[in-house]
């Protein structure tokens, strides 16, 4: 302070003052504190349940981490390689599986959810031998180039011709009370979640029709 300035401490001074040493107080044992409870956590070590489920009409047993999703206890656990990671934030479709009848995408689920369901996935539509009409149809139609979402595609279009076999509306459904027509439209809309990036969505469709007019 330069000589012959007197030193002015207001009450504001004082409180800005008391506020900040405080702070500076409190966040070291506050910091402390956190990092001692993640290191608890950390070697805690995961959380595991068991869990069973019918995969493939197999009844299975699993003790999961309950961090596992479905599509790495599928992938990872159970060595069924067919269901695909593709963007695993389901935005692709790739890891689509029917559960209990309905088409879901497994990244986003986790296992220890699904006991005592009923869960589908590539492998068990058909075999080599023995194709599933489905399968068979992509086939004929050329409907997949890399293959890697073909899976996906497969197990979301049975459960699309189900969803219109059954009454459930989509967007671009015109009449929700009569009986579902199986239109270009229709599967175009309902099919939108399971993402080709070869581009074979001309021969995805004509498979997925020709399956529906056989059926028919």
């Amino acid at each position: 302070m330069p000589k012959g300035h007197d030193l002015e401490v207001t009450r504001r001074d004082l409180m800005i003052v008391g506020a900040a040493s405080a702070t500076m107080a409190v966040l070291p044992y506050r910091s402390l504190s956190l990092v001692a409870s993640a290191e608890a956590a950390a070697t805690a070590g995961p959380v595991a349940t068991d869990v069973g489920f019918t995969v493939n009409g197999v009844a299975l047993r699993l003790t999961a981490d309950n961090r596992l999703t479905l599509l790495d206890a599928l992938r990872e656990s159970l060595a069924l390689g067919g269901t695909k990671k593709g963007c695993d934030h389901g935005q692709c479709g790739a890891c689509t599986v029917i559960v209990n009848g309905r088409r879901i995408n497994s990244c986003l689920t986790l296992a220890v959810m699904h006991e005592g369901n009923d869960i589908t996935t590539v492998e068990g539509l058909g075999t080599p031998d023995d194709l599933d009409p489905m399968q068979a149809a992509f086939i004929e139609h050329d409907g997949y180039q890399c293959g890697y979402c073909t899976p996906g595609q497969i197990c979301s279009a049975k459960a699309t011709l189900e969803e219109i076999r059954a009454g459930v509306p989509s967007h671009v459904s015109g009449d929700l009370t009569g009986p579902m027509q199986v239109t270009p439209d229709e599967i175009r809309e309902r099919m939108s979640g399971n993402i080709c990036r070869c581009g074979a969505y001309a021969n995805i469709l004509a498979a997925i029709q020709d399956v529906a007019e056989t059926r028919a």
